[in-house]
């Protein structure tokens, strides 16, 4: 009985060795999680084996602000340059933290898929409704029933039909049962049991191991067990064991065969790896932008306060001159009155552009910080870089922007990838177009073994038999279904392809809002290079027409009223300059945008904004500061 059961026993090990080193071509684990510290994860050897079953505890989140936040902060001020703005953002800014879960997602998605089952997505990343082949999120498992004690210890022997279907995922399930059943029932007839009552017992026990390898191939394995007894009379054991061991595959020939059908999961999910990459580097993008501009309004807000507090001096010092002419009798009190006005006016128009300013602060603040503390909200920010100056090198050449942004752009690169995705839709569909055929093998063994007149064994000697083939049990065959009309693959498959067109129609379509976003922005260039000289003229003038419009007033050629006019003119005029060289500087910024360079440009590595460690300073195009108003 030993050797025959160790005969049996390398049977089922050559077995294993044939089929289940199939399961490592589908793909490498990812690496584990990073376990937070204090986890209760099993030591040593046992975590291997009860790590599938155990919770991965993530590590907490850091909700504070970077340390380097804190460091600039100095007498209550935050000195600050595009380059510290840019790195704070990198480390606080909360909207790129939100973004910074996505390739996560993509990593789990795909562990999730080489189990076999559909990846989940996420925002951005395309998950094409025809690759699944029944319900919307369904993986490429199957289901089959595994096999009993087929006919060993029964009364009568014989075969019958055999079908093996497809059965298990690419993870590997291994199964168990036990179970303990009494019965007792009246007979009709003594003829076989030799009683009119029979009473018995059986203890059962069964094991299964099932799985789907990459080429659409299952088998499963099966083992079970039973102890039988019995108060009938002409049983030839009693008790009696009875084994069987079985094993059986199924290999799809026409649909549902090859890695294409079968990995289609798990490709979408990798290449939406990529897709998470592209829509991280999006929100980056998006966040340097917008600090970049805020950063730009708020210098525009300080010049302007700047501008309102000039404005205010020249209409006091005014107001004092008119008061001591009218108490020298050379000009009428009604000029009083109205410098007196133009003083309101003033005073109205600094605390506008004071509040501006605090408004800027705060909205900046936001962006560079997970919480603004109460020392981050006393602090004055003191922007340090000044106002880009126009030059000629800001002007790209049109032929080359347009190639950066049709290669650069994460937003084209995103639509791509996507349109990979539905490919795979498209390829799947079509394989389900072919007819179900596939071919299968089975092989049993049944064991039968107890207490009897001559001999005395039990499980051991009937497991002997099942793995020694004693009483084999050799099946194959094959099985077709050939749907006669086919509407439901037909209407998939096209649903598919219509998909895959409408992405590329709207693939076509970005590439062409990319191309007029690249014009917009070269021709923004030009005009905002136009309207900071013209707006620079225009400044100059209005100083100068001022001036003499207050020379006139002391020769008395002019009253009050006209050097008012000209004060405002010549206000106005620095704040028409103002918000020219902001919206030149933001037009900057819009053009590497439009590119796809704004991380090249500024000098931000990918690394570090995933990380949210900087590591390497963001170094922003240092552009000469252009000329600034005049000084009164």
């Amino acid at each position: 009985m030993i050797r025959s059961f160790r005969r049996g026993g390398w049977f089922v090990a050559l077995a294993l060795c044939l089929l289940i080193p199939q399961t490592n071509s589908v793909a490498q684990q990812p690496q584990d999680m990073p376990a937070a510290a204090g986890s209760t994860s099993a030591p040593g050897r046992l975590r291997g084996i009860f790590g599938p079953y155990q919770e991965r505890v993530l590590p907490q989140l850091k909700l504070t602000n970077s340390p380097r936040l804190e460091g600039l902060i100095r007498d209550g001020k935050i000195e600050l340059t595009l380059a510290d703005a840019l790195a704070l953002a990198l480390e606080n800014n909360l909207d790129i933290a939100v973004q910074r879960f996505v390739p996560r997602f993509a990593e789990i998605d795909v562990q999730r898929t080489l189990s076999g089952q559909a990846a989940r997505g996420f925002s951005g990343a395309l998950i094409p409704g025809g690759l699944s082949a029944g319900a919307l999120g369904a993986g490429v498992s199957a289901a089959g029933a595994g096999s009993g004690v087929g006919s060993a210890g029964g009364i009568t022997g014989g075969g019958g039909a055999v079908q093996v279907g497809a059965t298990g995922t690419f993870d590997p399930a291994l199964s168990f049962n036990f179970s303990w059943d009494r019965v007792s029932s009246p007979l009709n007839t003594i003829q076989v049991s030799g009683v009119p009552t029979v009473t018995g017992q059986t203890t059962a026990f069964s094991g299964s191991y099932a799985q789907m390898l990459p080429l659409g191939t299952s088998y499963s394995l099966t083992l079970s067990t039973q102890r039988q007894s019995s108060t009938q009379q002409f049983l030839r054991f009693n008790p009696a064991a009875v084994t069987r061991f079985a094993l059986g595959f199924n290999q799809p020939l026409l649909s549902g065969f090859g890695r294409a059908p079968n990995e289609r999961f798990i490709r979408v999910a990798r290449n939406n790896t990529k897709v998470s990459e592209e829509v991280f580097q999006q929100q980056v993008i998006a966040a340097v932008v917008t600090v970049a501009n805020a950063y730009w309004d708020l210098a525009a807000a300080k010049e302007n306060v700047r501008v309102a507090e000039q404005s205010l001096a020249v209409s006091e010092r005014l107001y004092k001159d008119n008061q001591f002419r009218v108490e020298v009798g050379t000009m009428s009190p009604l000029e009083v009155v109205s410098a007196e006005a133009e003083v309101a006016g003033r005073t109205r128009d600094l605390t506008v552009a004071r509040t501006n300013l605090q408004l800027q602060e705060a909205a900046l603040k936001n962006m560079l910080s997970k919480q603004v503390t109460p020392e981050i909200d006393g602090a004055q920010i003191v922007v340090k870089d000044p106002m880009p100056d126009p030059r000629d090198s800001d002007l790209p050449d049109l032929p080359a922007a347009l190639s950066s942004a049709l290669q650069n752009r994460p937003d084209l690169r995103q639509a791509e990838r996507n349109l990979q995705n539905q490919d795979a839709s498209t390829r799947f569909t079509r394989n389900n177009l072919l007819p179900s055929v596939a071919v299968f093998g089975f092989y049993a063994g049944a064991g039968l073994q107890g207490n009897s007149v001559d001999t005395r064994s039990g499980i051991w000697d009937a497991l002997g038999q099942s793995f020694a083939a004693d009483f084999p049990e050799y099946a194959g065959g094959t099985t077709m279904s050939i749907p006669l009309r086919n509407r439901v693959a037909q209407a998939d498959n096209i649903r598919s392809q219509l998909e895959a067109q409408q992405l590329t129609v709207g693939l076509q379509r970005s590439r062409n809002q990319v191309s007029l976003e690249v014009r917009k922005a070269v021709i923004g260039i030009i005009q905002g290079r136009a309207q900071v000289q013209a707006a620079r003229e225009a400044t100059r003038l209005a100083r100068e027409i001022w001036q003499g419009e207050q020379n006139k007033l002391e020769a008395g050629a002019s009253t009050s009223y006209q050097v008012i006019l000209r004060e405002r003119d010549f206000t106005s005029a620095q704040q028409a300059e103002l918000t020219a060289v902001a919206a030149y500087a933001k037009t900057l910024v819009e053009m590497d945008r439009a590119m796809g360079s704004t991380l090249k440009r500024n000098g931000i590595e990918y690394g570090d904004a995933y990380s949210g460690t900087v590591t390497r300073m963001p170094t922003p195009p240092n552009r000469t500061s252009g000329a600034k108003s005049e000084a009164r």
